[in-house]
Formats: C-alpha cells, structure tokens, sequence
C-alpha cells in the first residue's frame, strides 16, 4: 500500500470513529443504548441486517469456498434460498411477540413464558457461541491486513479489534447501524471493484465449464452419504439457521427492537430478504470470474500453494489491484468485519446486563449506561482473544462460523417455538429439550461430521428440541394450560408475504439461468 491507499484507509477509520463519538454525546440512558430510542426507520434497519450478516466473511470465504476449496463450489448459492421463506415466518412469529412483551434482551421474554433458569441458559449459549462466532469474523479481516501489510497475524486481530470496540462502546445501538450502512456501501463498491478488476483481467479468456459451477446439486441428501452441500440440507437446513439467526439471536433481533412497532420490524424484514441474494451473487460472480483468472495465471496460482484458500483474495488485492483503489477495497474488508463485531458487542453487552448483571445490581440509569459501555469494551476484548486463538485453524472461515451456527441455532429456535405455539410446554421440558438438541449436534459433529452435512444439524437439533422438550413437558405438567402467544401475533400485510414469495421464485430461476449459462 502506498500513501494514497493509507489516506483512504484512515479517512474510513477516522468517520468511523467520529460517528462513535458524535453519537456518544446522546446517549442518555440504556434505552438509546441498546435501541436506539426505538426510533429507527425499517430501512436503516434493513440495511444495517444486510451488512451484519453478509460481512467480511463472506467477501472472503465465498470467493475462496467457490474457486479453491477442495469440496466448495457455486452450490454455496443453494444456502439463500431460504432466506425469503425464513423472513415470511420471523415476520408472522417471533417479532409480533417480541414487541407485544416490550423486551430489550429476547430471553426475557422466555422468562415470562417459561421461567428464569431458561433465560439464562439460553443468555448464556448466545454469549459463548456469539463471541466465538465474532472471533471468527474479525479473523477473516485480520487475515486480509496481515497478507497486504506483512504484519503478523495477531497483531492485526488486536488492532481492526480496537477500532471497533472504540466506535461501537462509545455510540451504541445507532453508531452500530449507522456505521453499518456506510460499511455495506463500501462492502458492496468493494465487491464490484473486484468483480470489473476481474472482467478485464480475464478478457479473452474463456470460461471452461467445471464442476465448481454447478449450482443445483441433487446427488445425494447429506445424510450418510457425505454430501455436505446438496440440495435438501442447504434448503431446509438453512431455513432453519436462517430462522433462529434472524429470529432468535440476540445480534439480529436487537435490531428489529429498535423499531417503532411492529409493522416497521416486519417491513425491516421484508428489505432484507429482497436485497440480499443481490449482494451474495455480486461476491459469488469474484469466485466465478477468478476460476478462469486462475487457469491463465499460473504465477499466481503457484502462490497460492500451502496457503488457506482464505489467503486467495487478499493476495490478489496486493498484486492486481490499483493504488487508491488498493485502499478503497481494504477499507470495504474492514467495514465488513466491523458491520459484524459492532452489532455483536453491543447485544453481548445487552444479554449480560438485562439477563445476568442488571438483575442483581441496582444503580442509576447513569451508572447503567456506564457499565453497559462497559461490558461492551470487555467484550470486544474477549472476541479478540477467541480470534487470536482459532487463527491457526484448517476451515475456510466462511464454514467455520456457520458450523458454530448451526451446533446452536436449531435447539435454541425449539426452546422459542415451545413457548410461541405451545399451550402445555414447560420450563423442565424446555431446558431437556434444549440440553438434548444441542448434544445431539455435538455429537453429529465429533462421530459424523465428514458424513451427515452439518446443515443438517439446524433441523436435527430443532426437531429433538421441540419434540423432547414436548413430550418431557406432557410428562411433567400441571394439567394446567399457559397462554398462547401465537393467537395474539400481529400477522403481516399479505403484499410482504406475496413480494417474498416471487424473490423466493427470483432466485430460483436466477440460478437456473446462471447454471444454463456457465454450462452452455
């Protein structure tokens, strides 16, 4: 990087940094902390969704999963299909409820249907699995630093880590979605700068047909075969991620709380399941166009050899891309791992106060803004030493997080819908149900992990979740019914459900098209 590419970078930083700073002076209480005065528009939610979820991670792993990775491919694709059907039933489920009880931390509200020992268990595995999710991400932009700067891998974690922490512990909730849509902006320039440096390297140079760009993949079912990435586990076990990560995690829905009403949150919702395939095929089509840039650049291609496949974009951001635009891309990399970390740190804060903390210490709301700020640097401080820790790991960073994921998301989702939809499940049955999903999934992991796809696991775990967190319940009931929350849930208007359904269609007949013509 020359003069020019750092007077980009650090002129990102430094507004970063200063929307943390400005909006620390209006922080008068955890309710603008943590929701930002419910007064966020549905778009800037939206946006702020979009960039949380598709991040550094993606601009990284995805290329390197579609172009390098030994078992990866275009079939990555199949993982959006859900999307648009999980937002149809986060909108009819889970955020109806959520505004209706008035809660900050989502746990507590199942500690109004089920008791307080769920809510903590539940608190405390979105923290452990939350913060080793984040560690990840802020691996994934240490990785590119490290490769363009020539500066041990650590070091970077440690400094992209503080800058984060900085802006996101002094601004909250709205310095994490305002910085979050300046972040996806940049993340998605980024993306097409790659994309039109990729065109015109790869100019003449035909693109061969390949088995990596076979997108629809119904060879087998991912259960017991060995098929990871086929068809039905990346459609009903992303369904089932999508639904927990959206609709039950504390990083996602926190956002959605930030609404006036209810309406907003669905509309919120509804942005988002329309825009994202967009972003997520801007980054796919880098990891098309740079299978034919590796075939004619056997230079390049050669050093690349011992490397991660993570290692791919990064070194040929240092070796292609122009000065000025050099720093314009690295600045995307680092808006992307911070629209990740700010969001995570801020709900981190939030579930330890509300759930743990704030229930046993008694202060002013000034002292509560103080140690929310608080916990929320601590926190940063954590997420970077789990990153410091999983560097030396053999995934490309994009399977890693969603393992994590997908270990949790099933289970956690069950433990929700037992106290959504049920009118006999119990707090005994909920906490069985959940220890069962989860260990089920551990399972899987450590004795089938190279046999059942562990997309499957969202469903497996949802399914032993539910059902023995049921029938445990029946077992031990008071014969007397709880309320219902489902009859009350505020249902969307029918033109968000009918626009999701044709982006559901959208995508399937982009992917279509895509695959028709990639295989002429």
């Amino acid at each position: 990087m020359n003069l020019l590419d750092w007077s980009v970078l650090f002129s990102y930083v430094l507004l970063i940094l200063a929307i943390g700073f400005y909006l620390n002076k209006r922080q008068f209480s955890q309710f603008d902390y943590y929701l930002g005065g419910k007064s966020i528009p549905s778009w800037q939610i939206a946006l702020s969704m979009v960039a949380t979820q598709v991040s550094a991670i993606s601009l990284i792993g995805a290329p390197a999963f579609i172009a390098l990775k030994e078992d990866g491919g275009l079939f990555w694709l199949q993982y959006e299909f859900a999307v648009p059907l999980a937002m149809i039933f986060i909108m009819i489920t889970v955020v109806p409820v959520y505004h209706r009880f008035k809660v900050v931390s989502i746990y507590e509200y199942m500690e109004e249907r089920f008791g307080g020992n769920i809510r903590s268990i539940l608190s405390l595995i979105f923290m452990i699995s939350r913060s080793l999710a984040s560690g990840v991400a802020l691996l994934a932009t240490s990785i590119v630093v490290s490769v363009i700067l020539n500066l041990p891998l650590d070091f970077t974690i440690i400094a992209v880590g503080l800058i984060a922490i900085i802006y996101t512990t002094m601004g909250g909730i709205k310095a994490d979605i305002y910085s979050d849509i300046i972040q996806l902006i940049i993340l998605w320039g980024s993306a097409f700068i790659l994309l039109f440096m990729l065109l015109d390297l790869t100019k003449g140079t035909p693109i061969f047909e390949t088995e990596r760009y076979r997108i629809f993949r119904f060879s087998g079912t991912g259960l017991g075969d060995s098929e990871i990435y086929s068809f039905w586990p990346m459609l009903f076990g992303g369904f089932f991620l999508y639904l927990s990560y959206y609709g039950c995690d504390q990083s996602e829905t926190q956002r959605l709380l930030t609404a006036r009403n209810t309406l907003e949150a669905q509309k919120a919702l509804l942005i988002n399941g329309s825009l994202r395939f967009f972003l997520v095929i801007t980054y796919c089509s880098v990891g098309i166009l740079i299978i034919p840039f590796l075939r004619s650049n056997p230079e390049f291609t050669d050093m690349l050899k011992g490397k991660r496949p993570d290692f791919l974009i990064p070194l040929f951001l240092l070796h292609y891309m122009p000065h000025g635009l050099l720093g314009l891309t690295v600045s995307g990399i680092f808006a992307a791992s911070m629209s990740s970390l700010d969001s995570t740190l801020n709900s981190l804060s939030a579930v330890l106060w509300r759930d743990f903390l704030g229930q046993k210490i008694k202060v002013s709301s000034e002292k509560e803004l103080f140690f929310s700020k608080l916990l929320t640097f601590l926190w940063g401080i954590v997420c970077i030493l789990f990153s410091i820790y999983m560097s030396g790991g053999p995934e490309t960073v994009i399977v890693l997080v969603n393992k994590i994921g997908s270990a949790f998301y099933g289970p956690i989702l069950a433990s929700f819908w037992l106290g959504i939809f049920t009118t006999r499940a119990n707090e005994k049955g909920a906490i069985l149900g959940l220890i069962s999903g989860v260990l089920t999934n551990i399972f899987l992991w450590q004795y089938y992990g190279n046999r059942v796809s562990w997309l499957w696991w969202n469903l497996i775990g949802f399914v032993v979740s539910f059902s023995v967190g049921y029938v445990t319940s029946l077992l031990f009931s008071s014969k007397k019914k709880m309320r219902n929350d489902f009859s009350a849930t505020s249902i969307p208007p029918f033109k968000y459900i009918a626009i999701l359904c044709s982006v559901f269609i959208m995508i399937i007949l982009s992917c279509l098209i895509l695959q028709k013509i990639l295989f002429k």
